[in-house]
């Protein structure tokens, strides 16, 4: 069941950190400390990965007039998916470096 913009905006902090599960790897992340954090997971190279896309209530799953987040208004999709991309472009120049060190240190 989808996260709702009510849901969000009454979550109280508890000893741990919360996440309250939205679709397809985004959910919002409550903090001890009463901080709200968006992030979006997905899976690079076998390995779980987080990416941050802001803080709530500045970013809201339905702001009156834009439609909110999951409609692609207020955090677009394509501004995801270009922080992803950039992302993933970043870990394979990594991938790539740390290999190419090996290889000069194996020869």
């Amino acid at each position: 069941m989808p996260l709702t913009d009510a849901k969000a905006r009454n979550a109280k902090p508890r000893n741990k950190p919360l996440k309250l599960f939205d679709t397809e790897g985004l959910f919002l992340m409550v903090s001890p400390g009463g901080g709200k954090w968006w992030r979006f997971k997905y899976r690079f190279g076998g390995k779980e990965k987080l990416i941050s896309l802001g803080t709530y209530p500045e970013v809201s799953l339905a702001k009156p007039g834009h439609g909110g987040m999951r409609r692609g208004n207020w955090l677009p999709m394509e501004s995801i998916r270009a922080r992803l991309a950039r992302h993933l472009r970043r870990e394979k120049s990594r991938v790539r470096a740390r290999s190419r060190w090996w290889q000069g240190m194996a020869c």
